[in-house]
């Protein structure tokens, strides 16, 4: 037979004794246990918010196909833009359109266009930034995105460097133009609006395809990839580190380069490749 169990109250749980024998935990382990579970509950609150968010596999692949039919104009214009300017390595236009760039030159308004091209000139910074952007996808579960960012910026700069071989334009000098921040190397196309559309523009592409709504840090992402990515070909300019059609030359070939990486991304997307599942 087996032992009877004690009559308690209802809600009277264990005994007293029981309880007494219980070991009591200091207050200050009670309070350095709670610290990391709050934070495990803020990482795990932002990753609800942008599951959320984010759209459907289908939607995005919809989305893309408009993006890349803007990113495929380009295709045509690059080549016969650079063959023009290794041809012709000074163009009036491009004279013509700098001094007036720079016809009302004030001091704030350099240190303006200074800040702007800041990140391409500090690759100490924007290299640590790159690599912790795509980390911040890869621990948010967009791991395809997260690769893809890594893979954009580089082969950007390793085509910025190949261009800038083939097509050996010298960059704008002193008796033609003011020269404000000094550049080495050659000029077409644009090294600073290559590097700003693969990063800011890939950011900009990506907030508009993966997340649903108008969040507070999406709007904040997509103001400041944007303001990046027009204001940097400006600022090239008025500082006299790039022609006019360095700086389209740069915009059209980077968005070309752009449309080729998400025509792929959009392909390894529907596949499923590199994407979450859960553990069961």
């Amino acid at each position: 037979m087996q032992p009877e169990k004690e009559n308690l109250p209802p809600g009277s749980g264990e005994p007293d004794h029981a309880k007494q024998n219980e070991p009591t935990k200091p207050a200050g382990q009670n309070q350095q246990s709670g610290i990391p579970a709050a934070g495990a509950a803020v990482a795990s609150q932002i990753q609800q918010e942008v599951q959320v968010a984010r759209r459907p596999w289908y939607y995005v692949l919809r989305q893309a196909r408009f993006l890349l039919i803007i990113y495929i104009i380009s295709l045509a214009l690059i080549g016969a833009l650079a063959f023009w300017v290794h041809v012709h390595p000074v163009l009036d236009v491009d004279v013509a359109i700098t001094r007036e760039f720079q016809e009302n030159h004030t001091p704030w308004l350099e240190t303006f266009m200074v800040a702007v091209s800041f990140l391409g000139n500090a690759d100490w910074v924007f290299v640590p930034l790159i690599v912790l952007t795509a980390v911040a996808f890869w621990a948010l579960r967009l791991r395809l995105e997260a690769v893809t960012i890594l893979v954009v910026n580089l082969t950007s700069a390793i085509l910025n460097v190949g261009i800038k071989l083939l097509v050996d334009r010298p960059r704008p000098s002193a008796p033609l133009v003011e020269i404000f921040q000094h550049a080495t190397g050659n000029s077409f196309p644009s090294g600073h609006v290559m590097s700003y559309v693969a990063y800011w523009g890939l950011l900009f592409t990506f907030s508009i395809m993966l997340f649903r709504g108008w969040r507070w840090w999406k709007i904040v992402l997509l103001v400041i990839s944007g303001l990046f990515v027009v204001l940097v070909g400006p600022s090239r300019i008025y500082l006299g580190d790039h022609w006019a059609s360095d700086v389209l030359g740069a915009y059209l070939f980077e968005g070309l380069w752009l449309w080729f990486c998400l025509w792929v991304y959009k392909r390894l997307k529907a596949r499923g490749v590199l994407a979450y599942t859960r553990s069961k």
